[in-house]
Formats: structure tokens, sequence, C-alpha cells
């Protein structure tokens, strides 16, 4: 349960950043594949949304001085 609030907290992370960086964000509709991207694992290694194909993944954002915990 540890390990994967801090992965959701890296997907947070790099999402994040991505979209701050990008000059030019385009949304998705409903139904339309996220685009693949790679961040660091909290276990070491690298960690690809492409690599949890077939999965259900759920991307979390919420405001930073907030923890749904």
């Amino acid at each position: 349960m540890r390990a994967m609030k801090r992965v959701t907290l890296g997907l947070i992370l790099a999402m994040s950043f991505l979209l701050a960086t990008s000059r030019f964000v385009a949304a998705l509709e409903v139904g339309e594949k996220a685009p693949d991207f790679e961040l660091e694992s909290t276990k070491g290694g690298k960690l690809k949304l492409s690599s949890l194909k077939g999965k259900n993944v759920l991307i979390n954002f919420y405001v930073l001085d907030f923890s749904p915990t």
C-alpha cells in the first residue's frame, strides 16, 4: 500500500511537470488514449505507462497541501 502511494505521487509529479513545461497542451477526449510517459519507480528502475497496458491505471491529481490519507 505504501509503495502504491509513492508510485501515485511519482505519477502526479511527473504529469504535473510535463503539463507545466508543455507550451501546447491538447486536452484528451473521453475514451482517447493517454500519451505514453516514463518515470522512475520507487523500487528503482523506470516505469512506463505502456508497460501497464491491459491493467487499470488511476492517476490522481490533488492539491499538494491536501493528502487523502
